[in-house]
């Protein structure tokens, strides 16, 4: 396998950080290129050394079009803006390929990256987990087979997550309206709060909890009158994201154009 030169967007965050110390360990992959907002106090450190691997030679930088002429592949947890600005960006520069795993997009925003999505190779997901994806699937089938079930989604994270719900537990919402052959945005109550009304059926129901260093952990209930069943899955270590997330860009760079999800590298039928 050749080497696989790789950009990072949101390279001084969490995610960010993990993936360098992931993409330095790997054999087939060389980080080229660290890219952060201008407000950043991290311009111009060594990315190595911030992610605690050790002098890498690369510092991070703003010049986001720069970094994609050296990439084959960016990796992107950043902010909805920076995300749609490197995917338009991306039709004259050498990178062709982009992981994201940016979340809180509205709905216009996912559309431009579904325009962007036809010249180049876009893996999206909320989730770079592989037992997350599992899980999805696992939310699909139950909903269906459930179908007169209540379903409730339940998401936990740090307390310096800003977006609730989580990605992971919208993503889990739509595997669930697909299950039911439903849309997500007509059942999907995200609170209770000032509702008078006794719960509709049909409805999927959210609940964020935000608390102390929880990397992520989530939980979707389906109750009957006599019963609940409760698929759930918790994360121990962010590395298990990033790992995820290098998995599907070294997999994005031998992939054709087109809009493609962890279920796609994986080969999960959802």
């Amino acid at each position: 396998m050749d080497t696989i030169r790789i950009a990072l967007l949101g390279a001084d965050g969490r995610m960010g950080r993990a993936l360098t110390d992931q993409i330095a360990r790997h054999p087939n992959a060389h980080l080229v290129a660290g890219i952060s907002a201008p407000d950043s106090p991290n311009i111009g450190n060594d990315m190595g050394e911030l992610s605690g691997f050790g002098p890498i030679g690369v510092s991070i930088t703003t010049d986001l079009r720069a970094a994609l002429d050296l990439a084959d592949v960016l990796i992107d947890f950043s902010a909805p803006k920076s995300t749609i600005d490197a995917a338009l960006m991306m039709h004259d520069v050498r990178c062709k390929a982009m992981v994201s795993g940016t979340t809180g997009l509205t709905a216009g925003e996912d559309e431009a990256l579904e325009r962007a999505a036809q010249s180049v190779c876009l893996v999206q997901s909320g989730n770079f987990s592989l037992g997350v994806n599992m899980l999805e699937a696992l939310v699909k089938i139950a909903a269906e087979k459930l179908a007169d079930w209540d379903i409730e989604i339940l998401e936990m994270h740090h307390n310096r997550k800003v977006d609730a719900p989580s990605g992971t537990a919208l993503m889990l919402g739509r595997a669930a309206a697909q299950g039911r052959g439903v849309e997500l945005e007509k059942q999907a109550v995200l609170s209770r709060k000032g509702m008078a009304n006794a719960r509709k059926t049909g409805e999927i129901g959210f609940a964020a909890l935000r608390g102390g260093g929880v990397i992520g952990e989530h939980e979707v209930r389906y109750a009957s009158e006599l019963e609940m069943i409760t698929l759930a899955h918790s994360a121990f270590d962010r590395s298990v994201f990033a790992s995820g997330a290098l998995a599907a860009a070294l997999w994005a760079t031998t992939q054709p154009k087109g809009k493609y999800d962890m279920a796609d590298m994986l080969g999960i039928e959802l």
